[in-house]
């Protein structure tokens, strides 16, 4: 019995990752599975360990995240096994990205890290991307760890409108 759910586990990721549109973090997927009670963080990080060596998912760093997709090997395993996923998982699956799609789309799109330079300031990389197409890259200095954070947060906050201001003002 807990290998048969530790499986229905691999096929709900391979099954959201299939269904996004675009890379999902492991924090995304844990939002879902563990606040279904699916199961626990731990688990799901030994889930997230095994798609990823049987190479049915890929994990890249990204600025401060790691983005999982599904591989081709993925999508054929889950074609093979998805009837073993409930009608009820499924559509709770469907109505988490139909509630959610901008708010993860956004997560993933728009991106700000910062660290510490060989030079001794800090610096804050902003990020944000369209569809896979880089649309803002910026790399900001400053002397401070406290000024580094607060650009990466309001990043997060301010981007699309530093983005229509970028425009007007270069176009």
């Amino acid at each position: 019995m807990m290998r048969d759910a530790f499986t229905l586990y691999k096929l709900i990721v391979l099954y959201m990752l299939d269904k996004a549109a675009f890379p999902l973090t492991r924090t995304q997927i844990g939002e879902f599975v563990q606040g279904k009670e699916y199961t626990d963080f731990f688990t799901l990080q030994q889930v997230f360990a095994e798609l990823t060596d049987t190479g049915l998912i890929q994990a890249k760093p990204v600025l401060n995240r790691t983005q999982l997709s599904i591989t081709k090997e993925g999508r054929e395993t889950l074609r093979f096994f998805e009837n073993r996923i409930s009608a009820a998982i499924r559509e709770d699956i469907d109505t988490y990205f139909q509630e959610k799609e901008i708010e993860l789309l956004n997560e993933v799109s728009v991106q700000g890290n910062y660290y510490k330079s060989t030079s001794g300031e800090y610096e804050a990389h902003l990020l944000a991307k369209d569809r896979g197409i880089t649309l803002v890259d910026i790399t900001l200095s400053v002397p401070t760890e406290e000024i580094a954070a607060s650009i990466c947060a309001n990043w997060q906050k301010k981007n699309q409108m530093i983005y229509q201001y970028l425009t007007e003002q270069l176009f």
